[in-house]
């Protein structure tokens, strides 16, 4: 084996089984130091760049247009669809889009015959569906935001859908392109711990994310929206089925909504936090505390670029948007704590738990084998051999690829648009690590726990 192996080798190695070797972690860390990302055997030089239209020129829009300014060579954006005409100027102006190619909304896009190689879906979650079904119809290749959709029947449509065209859609599971997670799946199935009997999966929300997310922000109505489960941790469904590599068969799940309810208001806590509110000082919650204050999660706001208008501008918002509202007085329904148990193949049980209430962010796992185990935190973890007594250490700094080293989901968003392009470009859906086919398990996982959570009763798993 040589001694950098890039990604897409590591993650073909990885599919050879936990009987195929079995090495010591000295072995591991010899073999394989680094992630080499730009040695991708699969991967080609393109003569001429994809083509893409964004649909939706929010936060994760930006995310994955900025890959298109990173790598010209890889990909051009050509158009945009877009509401707010303030997002949409700054996104046209950022990759030179020309004004007949930008639109207000996906409808006016998709009205118009084909005009690019593939669209980007980064709009809310009740704008997933439809646009994803009209594009494929039409002959785009996808890359779609999390979640595929707001139903399991609809999520099944689309996967009908890509069979029936041919077309590729990359679901953004993008921890399955984080070092920490390739590197853990390595670890699992080189056989270091012997067999696989138990994973535990933490999330930890952090409370001020919650609030700004789920309680003010986008996600606070399950009904509008997507189930806490399925919007914030469809992810960590996937990646612990990827840890795993065996398919799910029951679930169980517990939670709900506990402390972000009316009765739970202080006293003399009033509508907005900005209206004399008593507590507004001492609140963890406050928004004038978390958004102008502190100018902490403002992306949400499209704030001038002359900083010194950008305090009045929030305070707008804050007047006038669910931003500004008491945590306790919203119309929120999202479950702020939520537990869910799960039985995979061969009696290889999980744990998952997602949890508002942390002052820390960043996913914990504890992966538990016959002859060792392993801790880690997405940025390190600690490998202990029951055999031997040993523990050592893997960080993820010693992965120092620049490209993915200050990107998101541990850099994850460009290691997914890296394969994606790929896989537009020579057509081959193989080329992605969360194909259609894999990444509709953790939806359905997702609908299953919220079915047991409701019903308070074990759901088997039917894919």
């Amino acid at each position: 084996m040589p001694d950098s192996i890039d990604r897409r080798s590591a993650v073909k190695w990885m599919g050879l089984g936990t009987a195929a070797m079995a090495f010591s972690f000295d072995d591991f860390i010899k073999q394989n130091e680094k992630i080499d990302y730009e040695s991708n055997p699969r991967h080609v030089i393109l003569d001429k760049p994809i083509t893409a239209i964004t649909l939706g020129a929010g936060a994760r829009g930006n995310t994955y247009g900025n890959y298109a300014v990173s790598n010209p060579n890889e990909i051009k954006i050509v158009g945009v669809a877009e509401p707010v005409a303030l997002r949409n100027e700054r996104y046209a102006k950022k990759h030179n889009i020309i004004d007949a190619n930008r639109f207000s909304t996906w409808e006016h896009v998709l009205q118009k015959p084909k005009m690019a190689d593939a669209v980007i879906i980064t709009m809310p979650d009740d704008l997933h569906y439809e646009p994803v079904m009209q594009a494929l119809a039409k002959g785009y290749d996808v890359l779609l935001e999390k979640p595929m959709a707001q139903t399991e029947q609809q999520c099944r449509n689309i996967l009908a859908q890509v069979k029936k065209t041919g077309r590729i859609v990359a679901v953004c599971h993008v921890l399955r392109y984080a070092p920490y997670f390739i590197k853990l799946r390595k670890m699992i199935q080189s056989g270091a711990i012997g067999e696989l009997i138990s994973v535990n999966h933490f999330e930890p929300i952090e409370h001020i994310h919650m609030s700004h997310s789920f309680v003010r922000g986008n996600w606070h109505n399950s009904k509008a929206t997507t189930p806490i489960i399925l919007a914030k941790s469809c992810h960590d469904l996937d990646i612990m089925r990827w840890l795993i590599d065996k398919p799910s068969e029951s679930i169980a799940a517990f939670g709900g909504l506990k402390w972000f309810r009316k009765e739970n208001a202080p006293q003399g806590s009033t509508a907005r936090c900005m209206d004399g509110c008593a507590v507004e000082s001492t609140c963890p919650y406050s928004a004038m505390k978390i958004y102008h204050r502190k100018r902490s999660w403002t992306y949400v706001f499209d704030l001038p670029e002359d900083k010194s208008l950008q305090g009045d501008a929030i305070l707008n918002y804050l007047k006038t948007t669910d931003y500004g509202r008491c945590v306790y007085k919203m119309d929120n329904d999202q479950a702020d704590h939520y537990v869910s148990s799960i039985l995979f193949k061969d009696g290889v049980t999980a744990n998952f738990s997602m949890e508002a209430f942390t002052s820390y962010h960043g996913r914990r796992t504890r992966v538990m084998g016959s002859m060792g185990d392993i801790v880690g935190d997405m940025n390190k973890f600690t490998y202990t051999d029951f055999r031997t007594g040993e523990s050592k250490d893997w960080d993820v700094k010693t992965d120092d690829d620049s490209i993915y080293k200050n990107h998101g989901h541990g850099g994850g968003d460009f290691g997914l648009m890296k394969d994606w392009v790929q896989a537009v470009a020579q057509h081959d859906a193989s080329l992605l690590t969360s194909t259609i086919d894999a990444s509709i398990e953790s939806h359905i996982l997702a609908f299953s726990a919220e079915k047991s959570r409701l019903k308070k009763k074990i759901v088997d798993i039917k894919i």
